[in-house]
C-alpha cells in the first residue's frame, strides 16, 4: 500500500519525533489496541475523543475502563465539567501540549479517537478560526437550532459555506453555530479561514476496520452491556445533579435519547432503538473522515491479529523504514 511520505525534519533540518495515530470508527476496537501498542513501545495514550473529556460522563461514552487507564497513561479524559466550554481549538492546544510533555518523557504518544476534526485538527495543523464572539447573534442561532435539531442551521450552512457543512455532523448544533457565528460575523468561508500551521511531529496512521455489518453488531452489543452497567442511572444522575439536558455535552451519542426515556417520552426499547440507529449514523460519518481508500492511513482488519500487524508498522516507523 503507497503512503504518503513523512515529513521526517523541521525546517531547521533537525528530525522530527514520532507520534502514532490509531483511527476507525467506533466500537472498533480502538482503545484496547492502543493500550497494547503503548505496552510494547513504552506509549501514552492521548485521546482525540470530544465527549471523554467531560466528568462525569463515562458509560455511555464508552471512557477506558479504570484498568486500561491503570496499564498505560491516559490523557485529555475527563479534563472539564459537563456544563464548562469546550472546543476544537482548546482540544487541539491541549494535546500539543500534551504530546510535548510525553516526547519530554523519552515516550511515544500515541492519539486515539473517532472524531474525526479532533484527529485531522492535531495531526494536519488547522489553526481554528478566531473571530470575536457575538452573544447576541450566538443565542438567536441557539434559539434556531432548538426545533429541529440542527437541520435548519445545517442547510443554512450549506448554502453560505458548503466545505465546512460536508464536514460538520448536523447534530452538532454547537459546531454549526461557531461556523455560521465567524460566517455571518466577518464576511468569509468558514472553511478558508482555516489555516495549517506547521506540525512538531511526524505522525503514522494505523486504521482499524471492520465490516459494515459485523461493526453494526458489535456497536448493538456494547450499548446492552453500557446499559447492563446503569447508563440510564449515569445520566439519571446527572440531571439530579443539576445539569440542564440542553447542555452541549448532552449532544453525546445515546444521552439525549436517554434524556426523553427518563422524561417519559419514550420507552426504554424505543430508547435503544433510536441509539441503535444514531450509533450507525455516526458509523457512517466517519467512515467520511477516514476513509478506506486515504493514502495516509494503514488500514488493518479489526481481531486477535491486529496487535501484531500494528506492532510491525509502527516497528519500522520507528526504524525510519515505514
Amino acid at each position: 500500500m503507497t503512503v504518503r511520505e513523512n515529513r521526517r525534519t523541521g525546517l531547521d533540518g533537525v528530525p522530527l519525533p514520532p507520534l502514532v495515530a490509531v483511527v476507525g470508527p467506533t466500537a472498533v476496537g480502538k482503545s484496547e489496541l492502543a493500550v497494547q501498542l503503548c505496552e510494547a513501545f513504552l506509549g501514552e495514550v492521548l485521546s482525540a475523543d470530544s465527549r471523554l473529556v467531560y466528568r462525569g460522563m463515562d458509560i455511555g461514552t464508552a471512557k477506558p475502563s479504570h484498568e486500561k487507564r491503570m496499564r498505560v497513561p491516559h490523557h485529555l479524559i475527563d479534563v472539564t465539567d459537563i456544563d464548562r466550554p469546550w472546543s476544537l481549538a482548546l482540544h487541539r492546544a491541549q494535546a500539543l501540549r500534551e504530546i510535548e510533555k510525553v516526547l519530554s518523557r523519552h515516550h511515544l504518544p500515541i492519539l486515539v479517537g473517532g472524531t474525526g476534526q479532533y484527529v485531522h485538527a492535531i495531526l494536519e495543523g488547522w489553526e481554528i478560526p478566531r473571530a470575536a464572539p457575538d452573544l447576541g447573534l450566538r443565542r438567536e442561532l441557539e434559539r434556531r437550532g432548538q426545533g429541529d435539531g440542527g437541520q435548519a442551521l445545517h442547510g443554512e450552512l450549506a448554502g453560505r459555506d458548503p466545505q465546512a457543512a460536508a464536514s460538520i455532523d448536523p447534530r452538532n448544533v454547537r459546531r454549526l453555530i461557531r461556523a455560521l457565528e465567524v460566517v455571518l460575523r466577518t464576511g468569509e468561508p468558514f472553511s478558508d479561514q482555516r489555516t495549517r500551521a506547521a506540525v512538531p511531529f511526524r505522525s503514522l496512521q494505523i486504521g482499524l476496520a471492520m465490516p459494515r455489518k459485523e461493526l453494526y453488531a458489535r456497536a448493538d452489543r456494547r450499548i446492552d452491556e453500557m446499559l447492563e452497567q446503569g447508563w440510564v442511572q449515569e445520566v439519571r444522575d446527572l440531571m439530579d445533579r443539576g445539569f440542564s439536558p440542553g447542555l452541549p455535552a448532552f449532544s453525546a451519542l445515546g444521552y439525549g435519547q436517554i434524556v426523553r426515556h427518563l422524561r417519559g417520552e419514550l420507552t426504554l426499547e424505543e430508547c435503544v432503538a433510536l441509539i441503535r440507529q444514531a450509533t450507525r449514523r455516526l458509523i457512517r460519518h466517519q467512515a467520511n473522515w477516514f476513509r478506506l481508500d486515504d493514502p495516509e492511513i494503514y488500514w488493518i482488519q479489526a481481531g486477535p491479529p491486529a496487535f501484531e500487524e500494528a506492532s510491525r508498522l509502527v516497528a519500522k516507523f520507528l526504524a525510519g523504514t515505514e
